[in-house]
This record gives structure tokens, C-alpha cells and sequence, in this order.
């Protein structure tokens, strides 16, 4: 597990990952955000699932997203909550393996009604698709209510 760090005076720990993974897995959106060419961000929100401590997201790759990934692969995420925050930065590597893609696939079908072909997408990438992993370098979460207590960040071995 990563490295957590806290402000406040808290004495029993930051908020746990447990809090964060359970954020993740329970969200409908996750905005994305990348960086254009001439370094503008480009925020816009996915669907996606978390499947076994990892997020997943698909997108066109002829998107404004998409195109920006192809370039480089650094990114935020966060949920739609201000409230409740979490937020990961880090990069994208392309799902190739079908395991994982029959994984994201049955993880999209229970939470979306419909599966990822369903969604635009057969698998293979030729259609124009492609499904990223995010492989986090940093976690942030807190709750508005109690910030100073609860601002929490993770550091995760990068590579």
C-alpha cells in the first residue's frame, strides 16, 4: 500500500484507502482530465469500473481525450463529488490482454446494464476504441465537512 500522509491532529489516521476504493467502485462518472498539445486541459467524464483495486475507462480513440492520451499518458481523475473528494493523478497504460478486458467487461455489465460491445466497443480496438488501466502515482481524499482532519495523500511507487 502507499505511503498516506494527513493534516490536522487527527490520532486515528488519515482516512483509509478503504474509503477511497469504496468511492471509486460506487461512482456512475469520473471525469477525466488530460492535456492538449499546446498544454490546455481537456476535462470530460467517463464511464468506468473498478475491478479489483483498479480503475478502467474506455473511450474513442479519435476523442479530444483519446487523442491527448495517444500523446501522453498523464491524467487526473476525480469523482463529481466536492464533498466528498477523490482524486487520483497519474498515467494510462492501454488494456491489450483479453483476461483483463473480459473482467472490465462483466464489472460494465453489472453496473451499467449493457457491456463494454454494447457501449461501442468489441475488444479488439479496431472499432476505434480503446480501455486504459490507471496506474495512480498519487491519491488525494477528503471530506469538505472536516478538511483540515481528514485531507489525506497517497504516494504510490511509480513503475
Amino acid at each position: 500500500m502507499a505511503e498516506a500522509y494527513v493534516a490536522g491532529t487527527r490520532t486515528d489516521g488519515p482516512l483509509g484507502w478503504d474509503h477511497v476504493e469504496e468511492r471509486l467502485e460506487g461512482s456512475r462518472n469520473y471525469w477525466i482530465v488530460t492535456a492538449r498539445p499546446d498544454g490546455r486541459p481537456h476535462a470530460a467524464p467517463v464511464w468506468g469500473v473498478w475491478v479489483e483495486g483498479t480503475l478502467y475507462f474506455g473511450t474513442s480513440r479519435s476523442s479530444v481525450k483519446g487523442r491527448n492520451l495517444a500523446r501522453g499518458p498523464e491524467l487526473v481523475v476525480h469523482l463529481e463529488s466536492g464533498d466528498d473528494v477523490v482524486i487520483l493523478e497519474g498515467v494510462v497504460e492501454e488494456v491489450r490482454d483479453r483476461a483483463s478486458f473480459d473482467a472490465i467487461d462483466a464489472a460494465y455489465r453489472a453496473k451499467y446494464g449493457m457491456g463494454v460491445d454494447q457501449a461501442g466497443d468489441d475488444g479488439t480496438g479496431e472499432d476505434g476504441a480503446v480501455w486504459y488501466v490507471v496506474r495512480p502515482e498519487t491519491a488525494h481524499a477528503w471530506l469538505e465537512s472536516d478538511f483540515l482532519e481528514t485531507a489525506t495523500r497517497w504516494r504510490f511507487p511509480v513503475g
